[in-house]
């Protein structure tokens, strides 16, 4: 499994502009490194939109996914920091959602990932065995392909609200599944989409699949693993 751990947060979010700047030195300053610290968190990665919205997606990646509903992380969920406060109240369109790593191949990472929120049409097992047969098996296969997961949403984490939910203001979205496809570069991920996960392909396997607002392709910006802050 490519991925560091069976948890996986996936988060897209989108910024006030005149917030931008901070946002970037917070996240990797302060937002990221804290956050990895916590127990059962292990890498951290954030990436920028080159197609598609919100303009940033980041994930971290944990032990498991009871990690991201841990008295720890929560205790940092309630106790945000002044910066914390200051820059999140800008946050846009937030997607948040704790998942369980269905499926995964590959090995390492890579500089752009594509990201596809799904649906699934039919019963789960169908779903999955429909998901790694039609479209992840083939993907994992072409050219500059470097990994791709299969994440199953668990909804938004926690029993209810939280100090740092409250600061954004509006509900956090929330995805029933996540396929990520990490590539070594844009153009061939965006061929190797069109070819084996297309929205006429994913439309007999996800229900309600919209390609303009369900699929992006980002750039990575910045990762922390926890071996680097030990």
């Amino acid at each position: 499994m490519a991925l560091a751990g069976t948890g996986v947060l996936a988060i897209w979010n989108g910024i006030a502009a005149e917030a931008e700047d901070d946002f970037i030195a917070w996240h990797i300053g302060e937002h990221i490194p804290e956050r990895v610290a916590v127990p059962g968190f292990l890498r951290g990665r954030r990436y920028v939109a080159e197609r598609g919205m919100p303009k940033y997606f980041n994930f971290y990646e944990t032990d498991s996914p009871d990690a991201l509903v841990s008295p720890d992380y929560l205790a940092r969920l309630n106790a945000p920091s002044d910066w914390t406060k200051r820059v999140v109240r800008h946050f846009r369109d937030t997607s948040r959602t704790v998942c369980a790593v269905a499926a995964s191949q590959g090995l390492g990472d890579g500089a752009y990932v594509a990201t596809l929120r799904l649906a699934a049409r039919g019963a789960r097992a169908d779903f999955l065995n429909a998901m790694r047969d039609v479209v992840m098996e083939p993907l994992g296969q072409a050219a500059s392909i470097v990994a791709v997961h299969l994440l199953e949403g668990q909804g938004g984490g926690g029993t209810g609200s939280t100090a740092e939910k409250a600061l954004r203001g509006q509900p956090d979205q929330i995805a029933d599944w996540i396929l990520l496809v990490e590539a070594v570069d844009a153009g061939p991920l965006e061929a190797a989409l069109a070819e084996h996960a297309s929205p006429t392909r994913l439309a007999t396997i996800a229900t309600d699949y919209d390609a303009v607002r369900d699929c992006g392709i980002y750039r990575l910006q910045y990762g922390l693993s926890k071996h680097q802050i030990a």
